[in-house]
């Protein structure tokens, strides 16, 4: 039998998600711009950065796709 979970403990277990996502896009990012830059840009910095910036963005994004549910309460009908 399940113990059904507090909206804290979701909301802290979304909240490690959204780390863990913001790191692997940023990380992805700046690895993506690197072998830009390296290929294309001459060794350029500023690959790096939009890609550091885009991985940023797309996280901030789905997390807070992600807490908008957590975060939003609903109406006192709709509660159980």
């Amino acid at each position: 039998m399940a113990i059904p979970s507090s909206r804290e403990d979701e909301l802290g277990k979304k909240w490690d998600r959204c780390i863990a996502d913001t790191l692997l896009k940023f990380g992805g990012g700046i690895l993506v711009g690197g072998v830009t830059s390296l290929i294309l840009f001459k060794r350029r910095k500023w690959p790096v950065f939009i890609g550091a910036g885009f991985g940023v963005g797309l996280a901030y994004g789905n997390c807070e796709r992600e807490l908008k549910d957590v975060l939003t309460l609903a109406p006192a009908s709709q509660k159980v």
